[in-house]
Parts: C-alpha cells; structure tokens; sequence
C-alpha cells in the first residue's frame, strides 16, 4: 500500500472503516498489479537489446501470427549483405528502423518495413559481429549505439549513423578496454567482449573475450556510462588481495591467472536493478596446476548489483574446471509456482546439461543441489576438486555419459571397431580428469550442451527452452611446446596447421586457398604492426570480413602463422582487390569509426619474477578435444522445454533434421553451428533456427512443429529477431552462410536477413 493510501486509511470514519480499508487495498493491488503489467507488456513489445529485452528472455508480447496461420508465413522482404561474410548478427529493431551489419562490417540502419537503407556507417574493421547495443534518453531524442572494435568501445548516434565524438574516457570518441583491470595494458591482447554488452539504465555492462590461453587478460566484469564512456564499476572475477573469494585461488594468481570472464550472455532484472553474469572457466582450461583452489569466480552464475557492481549473490557450478565448461547462454528470468508460493527465480543451462535454478533475490536452489564426490586427477601437481554439484530434481537435458551402444547405426564398421576400443579404453563420465596417460571421454564436451544463444523463456509461465548440442569430447593432455616465430617448419608443424586450416578455415578461404591470395601483403602489414601478435589478434579477435575465433591455442596459432607464410612467399606475395560490392542505396553518412592510435605490439608476459609455484604446462592436443557428435545415435541437437513450476521436462523434440538419412523423423543436424537461437511468442510458439538452413516453428504446448522454411543458406547464425511495424509482425533470420550443395546461386535467397511476414490481406 503507497503512503497516500495509509494517509487515507487513518483518516476513515469509523463507521466506514473496514469497508474503506478494503477498498483502498484492493485499489492499491490492482493499481500495483496494473503497473506490473504494464511493465512485463512495455518489456517485451520492443527487440531493443541483443536477445530482445533486458531480461534476454527472447519473449514477445505478440499474438498475430499464431498457431492456425503460422504455416501461411512467407518472405516480406530480404535485406542483403553484399559481401561474403558469414554474419552471425542479431538485428535491433525499434521506432521501425532496424540496425543490421552488412557489406565489409558495416552498420545499417533500414527502414523496418521494406528493407530499403537509411544510413550506413561502413568499414568499421575489428568490430565484434554477433550484435551490438542501442541506448536511448527517456524523451528518445538521443538514441546510440555502443560497438566494440579493436579493444575499444565507440557510440555512434542511431538517428545519423555518425561516430558520437564527445563519446570516450580515453580519446575523442572512444574508450580503451584495456585500462583499469589492474593488469598492464600492453600484456593485453583483447578485452572487448565477442557477444554485445547489455544497457541498465545510462549504464552499459560488459564482459570481456580475452582467449584461451594462459596469461590472457583477466576476465572482470565492469559498467561504462553509455553518456560518457567512463568506468563507473568493476567486478573482479579473479579477486584481488582482500577480496572476497581470494583465498580460493593460490596467493600470486591474480597477477597472472586469465578469463573467469563472461563471454556470453547478461541478464538483467530492470525493475529489481539486478544483473545476471554468467562465467566462465579461468585459463588454461585443461591444466589446473597454477590454480589450485576452487577458483571463485570461475563457472558461476553471479547476481550483481547493476548500479555499483556489489556482488549480491553467486553460485559456482563447476569447481577447478578442468573441461572448459564455461557458462555462457542468458540466465533466464521466470515467476513461477513453488510450493504454494509465487516465486522469481533464475534459471541457468550449463555445458554440462544441467539447468540450475535459483531464487532470483536471494539465491537460494529451488530443489537441492547436492555435492558429490568425483574422480580425482592423477596429473603431477594437479589438484582436482574433490566434488562438484549435481542438481537433484530438475532432469538433465543432455546425454551424460557415452557407451558403445550409444554410437550411429550410420557408421562404417570400421569406424564403429575404431571407437568401440577406443571408449573400452578411456575414462568415461561426468567430470573425469584428463590424463596424457589414456584419453577420457566427456559428454557433454567441450563444445557440446548449451552455448550463446541457446535459452529462452515464456517469463510468467515460468517456462524456459533450451537447445542443446549432443556433442561429446576425446580429450588427451601433451606437454606444450616452445613458441617459436620461426617460418621453418617440421611436417609435424605443417601437419597440424595444415589439419586446423581443413577444419576451420576452408569454408571461408577456400580448398584450394583461392581465398588466401594477397595474404603475403597482408602478413607485411601484421609484420609492420607486430607479426605474430598482430596475427594473433586478428585471428582471435576478427578484423573486416574475419570472424572473432577466440579460442584458438597459441601453439596452433604460431603454427598458422607459419604455414601462411610459406604459402604467401610460394603465392608470390600477390594482392588483389577484394571482391566489388554494389554500391549502396542508402547515404554512407560515416567509414572506420573514430581515429584510435596504433596500440604498441602485446608484451610478452609470464608467472610473476620469483614464482616458485607449481605451473600449467600441459595443453589438450586438439585444443577443445576430438568432438564426437554425429558418431553417436541421433537425435544430435534438441529442443527442450522445462515447465518449472514442477522441475520437469515438458518436452523435448530434436532440432533440424539430416537430410542424408533416410528417415521420416527428425534427427536433429550432425554438424556445423547447428543451434543459433530462438524467439518465444505470447500465442504460443517457438521459432528457432537449425543448422539444416531451416527456421522452425513449434507448438509451445507439446513440441509439434507447426512451419519449417528454406532460409536459404546452411546454417543460419544470429539469433532470430521478432518485431511489430506499423501493426505488422515479422521474423527476421539471419542468413548468411554458404548456400546448400546443388543450389542454383543466380535464383536463390541473397544473403542478408530474411524478414518473414503474414500475406498482406
């Protein structure tokens, strides 16, 4: 009740006391009630933020397109890219203008409803490709857009699409993302974050991308004004002297220890002013030795105060993590039923294939969280948790351990003797230590289970959807060798890179390397600009039509380097000019973002002088291990939904079908990125992507799939938008891979963002 109502209930007559209060109540609750609503409806009518709203829930409050006319769904309009990039982008759309990323990393704005362009800022190099932030003054006359390129964050201005350069703590129009980590800027390769930050207010939060390998930057988490570019907070994950959670890592390790960074997803609850951070593991990942402890504030889910950055409450689920099981899709933000009470609460989906739920306030499991006891390494100075937590109630969503009669029945029979003795022989299960002794087998692995994009929710139901990865990992430590700059190189050398290039690198560049002409040129400009680091980063951190690939190793990057090398000398040194694009329909108001000053070469950096502990000098020889996914029985990617009033699973589906098995069911894609996001509507659907190059619609109630559509291009990338325009709703997909084997590329989709539509009555 406010305080005008008890004013009023004071001065009631007696005679009309009760009847007053009782009217005054109820007039209070509904008008709380009424606001609630209105809050939980203006949340949700708008794609503002990367993932839609605050609390990234992928809900809309829509209810055009429903169940009966969702198979009438057809292609508005496409908004193409121009180039050949594969974007994985998720647009913002609001006050019917939709940003989207295009031609040479370009930004975009086009008009909502027809796709035709209204300003473009191109050529900004090094920005970060999966989305980017919008921000607006409550009277909505200032409206930005906060990017990240090349360890620095800009604003340029939503209405003009120019660079905002009063914008900055560190030079006109940008900020440095290196300063104030408590680490030298110049040890840093990267701390931008690869995913968008999320906007609370005039505050952008951020995590951070640093990589993989050890002595990587340190992964705090931190809040800038989105007026200024200042720092207002910082968190630190890897806790300094004094700090709570210190006493969890060795003495010196926040000197030298990298990541326990959130590279994912944040979540936040606008009206409680409380962020969401989801960690993930500290570096090295699958060496431990230098950090011993439990290693707060790895793998947790931490609840932070958005507006000072006081940590409220955590929850670690993994301790030590030896298996790179970083969290990283949005913790989801649900009001549901438990035990006879209304309860907001917190659901987080790790790579583990556990779904975590929490009391959003205060923290507490909704159903216990048991710590159990698990094998311990047998690795010299490897000290291994002796237990990890286990949720007791909610069921899994993902396969948890791998027998032989899990495997295909599409394999060879030599394929399937290869891995019946090779499973006979490793360690098998949840939380197994790896060896360099015999190999172990993880399920989920490394790049199995949930990752960015991959919850959902329908918030008040208390509903939540997952798509998962059936993927598991052979993983086996070597002993790291030497870094060396040197462009001679051993067949073991050329093996290797040579075997990362076929795996990586040869769906953009090309088998026959085509795509690597004009590389000596470019690997002269890195020369001039710090070699092998300034490849380093490029790689990990992308730059013009590159993606970001932070988690490639440092060895196998020195090998890369290499390899590239002796290619360009053999290739001549030859540049060519990169491939022409239309020109544009809409103004280029802008190019290249802000002047930023060449940042000196990254210092080398090491364990501390005088480190007499024990240190990480082993590596996982395939970097994230051997994955294992279509050798295993499918379904090998899923659709799950959790009813989380009851903690159980309300149904689950497989994702995409393989169109090369004879088979009238879904079996769920066997490779690629083959689960992107989805979008949840208040009629009642799931729309989610699959790696097939389909976007699918599911009946919410039971899992049926209601639409399936062509989008044109194998495995679509960015999460799914959804959106109303002047009274119309649409879907937008983000289309931009290759295009499927035999398809007629003059009369196919372009790529771009395929806006899909009801027919115009």
């Amino acid at each position: 009740m406010s305080l005008r109502s008890k004013q009023l209930f004071k001065k009631a007559r007696p005679g009309l006391y009760v009847l007053t209060a009782f009217t005054i109540l109820l007039s209070a609750c509904n008008s709380e009630k009424d606001s609630s609503t209105s809050l939980f409806r203006q949340q949700y009518v708008e794609w503002k933020d990367y993932g839609g709203g605050p609390d990234h829930s992928k809900y809309v409050e829509f209810t055009q397109i429903t169940k009966e006319n969702v198979n009438q769904l057809e292609v508005a309009f496409v908004v193409p890219t121009y180039d050949n990039a594969s974007y994985n982008f998720n647009p913002i759309i609001v006050d019917n203008v939709m940003y989207v990323m295009g031609r040479n990393n370009s930004v975009i704005a086009v008009d909502a409803t027809t796709g035709k362009e209204i300003w473009i800022h191109e050529n900004l190099d090094g920005i970060i490709t999966r989305g980017i932030n919008f921000w607006q003054s409550e009277d909505k006359r200032q409206k930005r857009l906060i990017i990240f390129l090349n360890n620095t964050m800009q604003a340029i201005d939503a209405n003009t699409g120019k660079s905002i350069m009063d914008f900055g703590d560190t030079g006109p129009g940008y900020t440095d993302m290196r300063l104030g980590v408590d680490r030298d800027p110049e040890t840093l390769a990267r701390m931008t974050p690869v995913i968008p930050g999320h906007i609370f207010e005039d505050l952008i939060m951020v995590g951070s991308a640093p990589g993989e390998n050890p002595f990587v930057g340190p992964g705090h988490l931190r809040a800038y004004s989105v007026i200024t570019g200042k720092m207002e907070w910082i968190f630190h994950t890897i806790p300094l002297p004094g700090e709570y959670g210190y006493d969890t890592w060795p003495e010196e390790a926040y000197k030298y220890v990298g990541a326990t960074n959130t590279w994912g997803e944040i979540s936040v609850d606008a009206e409680r002013g409380i962020a969401y951070f989801p960690t993930g593991s500290p570096t090295y990942d699958f060496d431990g030795a230098d950090r011993h402890g439990s290693n707060l504030f790895g793998n947790c889910i931490i609840a932070i105060d958005a507006r000072t950055g006081k940590r409220l409450w955590h929850f670690q689920t993994v301790h030590h993590d030896l298996w790179d099981y970083d969290l990283t899709a949005a913790p989801q933000l649900i009001t549901v039923q438990h035990d006879g009470k209304e309860v907001d609460a917190v659901a987080v989906a790790g790579k583990t294939g556990f779904l975590y739920v929490f009391d959003r306030v205060t923290g507490e499991p909704l159903w216990p969280i048991e710590e159990r006891p698990v094998p311990q390494s047998e690795m010299p100075d490897e000290q291994s948790w002796p237990t990890q937590p286990f949720p007791t109630v909610i069921p899994p969503f993902n396969r948890q351990t791998v027998t032989v009669d899990d495997l295909s029945p599409y394999l060879s029979d030599e394929k399937r003797q290869e891995l019946v003795e090779r499973i006979s022989k490793a360690k098998v299960g949840m939380f197994q230590p790896l060896s360099d002794k015999y190999e172990t087998i993880a399920m989920p692995g490394s790049t199995g289970g949930v990752n960015y994009g991959n919850t959902a929710a329908n918030p008040q139901k208390g509903i939540v959807y997952v798509q998962t990865k059936e993927s598991g990992s052979i993983y086996k430590l070597i002993k790291r060798e030497a870094a060396s700059n040197n462009s001679s190189m051993s067949n073991d050398r050329i093996s290797k890179a040579e075997a990362f290039y076929q795996q990586t690198c040869v769906s953009c560049h090309g088998a026959d390397k085509k795509g690597l002409e004009g590389l000596g040129s470019n690997l002269l400009a890195m020369d001039r600009s710090g070699g092998l680091d300034a490849f380093k980063l490029t790689v990990t951190s992308g730059k013009g039509r590159m993606p970001a690939m932070p988690h490639v190793d440092g060895e196998t990057l020195e090998n890369l380097y290499a390899y590239l090398g002796t290619l360009a000398r053999r290739s001549g040194n030859g540049d060519q000019q990169a491939q022409a694009t239309p020109p544009p329909s809409g103004p280029v108001v802008a190019s290249g973002g802000v002047d930023v000053p060449d940042f000196p070469p990254k210092k080398d950096v090491g364990y501390p002088e005088g480190y007499t502990g024990p240190k990480a000098i082993y590596k996982e020889k395939n970097n994230w291990g051997e994955a294992i996914s279509d050798d295993l029985a499918p379904a090998w990617s899923w659709i799950v939904a959790y009813d989380l009033n009851k903690g159980d699973i309300k149904w689950k589906v497989p994702l995409g079908d393989d169109d090369t098995i004879d088979s009238d069911e879904d079996t769920g894609v066997a490779n690629g990125s083959n689960r992107k996001g989805m979008v949840v509507t208040a009629s009642g659907l799931v729309f989610a992507t699959a790696g097939d190059g389909r976007v699918y619609a599911y009946d919410a109630d039971n899992g049926n799939v209601l639409w399936k559509k062509e989008v044109g291009r194998r495995d679509p990338q960015g999460i799914p938008a959804m959106y109303e325009a002047n009274g119309k709703q649409y879907l937008v997909v983000c289309s931009t891979g290759n295009l499927p084997k035999g398809a007629d590329s003059e009369n196919s989709v372009p790529k771009g963002y395929v806006v899909y539509a009801l027919p115009t009555e």
